[in-house]
């Protein structure tokens, strides 16, 4: 079969209509039609049926698109590995949350440009779930993302873990919280506050929920913020209460409360579309991330 027609499949599965396809691969809407009339004659079974003005595809074609995904990231990989000798180099794409490039990946830039002088960062400040898009779009080569150990999150793509860092409670100076938040009664104090959370990302709401379900009831989130900073400045007006990493710039302004009761590490990871984890380049950029992490080397 016809690779090139496999990956007007594959997309076809992930954008669901032709234009969007069209779109994405840069043929035209009667061309990708071709493709896919082609590729079933090549595969001697309907791969699409019509749904109303659409097309969707048939229980075949949705079993070729797994056989697909799995075998272009095969030849991904393959192309990779004959060049996975050579010196790095190349425009590596990057996309991840804002804590992961001023921590761990500008630290490294200067470093990464002596080691690896072939190759050229381009990022782009974006949530997890951007990410993700972005990969499926072939519009970034490499994303760094976080989760959290009481909210994990799946994806399609190859991650590796960079960094752990302990999610503690941000309340005021002030604040009559205790000194550990050990047992669920300890949540008590901050019942009644009002929670701040993520204005582009859902795992904050969720990490806070799932931490409170301990104590049997749910957090009132008022305020939502996608900058650290402004996060901060909330906290200390006295207008919530919020989790954050141990690590986060600017913490040292406010409480920050241990969670004893329960694990609540965000953790940091790596990722790439299938297929793609070998290219040198990409590999020399997460090694140097990894270093300054400090995580072992994990993938999942």
């Amino acid at each position: 079969m016809d690779l090139r027609r496999l990956r007007v499949l594959v997309e076809l599965s992930r954008l669901g209509t032709m234009s969007a396809v069209a779109q994405a691969t840069g043929y035209g809407t009667s061309a990708v039609s071709q493709q896919l009339a082609a590729l079933e004659r090549e595969a001697g079974v309907p791969l699409l049926e019509a749904a109303g003005r659409r097309v969707r595809l048939t229980p075949a074609g949705r079993r070729l698109v797994g056989h697909a995904e799995g075998i272009l990231a095969a030849v991904t990989a393959a192309e990779l590995d004959l060049a996975a000798a050579a010196e790095p180099s190349g425009l590596v794409r990057v996309a991840g949350y804002t804590t992961a490039l001023r921590q761990h990946l500008l630290p490294v830039a200067d470093e990464l440009a002596r080691m690896h002088p072939l190759v050229e960062l381009e990022l782009q400040e974006r949530e997890p779930t951007e990410v993700d898009e972005l990969l499926d779009a072939d519009q970034i080569d490499l994303g760094f993302v976080y989760d959290y150990t009481l909210v994990p999150r799946g994806g399609r793509h190859v991650r590796s873990l960079l960094g752990l860092s302990p999610m503690m409670m941000a309340v005021p100076p002030d604040s009559a919280v205790p000194a550990r938040i050990r047992t669920p009664d300890d949540l008590e104090s901050v019942r009644d506050a009002f929670w701040i959370g993520n204005s582009r990302d859902s795992g904050d709401d969720e990490l806070a929920a799932r931490l409170c379900a301990l104590a049997g009831w749910t957090p009132r989130i008022r305020h939502r913020a996608d900058s650290l900073e402004l996060v901060i400045d909330l906290v200390l007006a006295g207008q919530g209460v919020c989790l954050l990493p141990a690590d986060a710039p600017g913490a040292d302004r406010l409480r920050m409360v241990p969670l004893a009761l329960a694990r609540t590490d965000r953790r940091m990871w790596s990722v790439v579309r299938a297929g793609a984890q070998a290219w040198p380049a990409t590999m020399a950029v997460i090694d140097a991330a990894r270093r300054h992490a400090g995580a072992p080397a994990t993938t999942g």
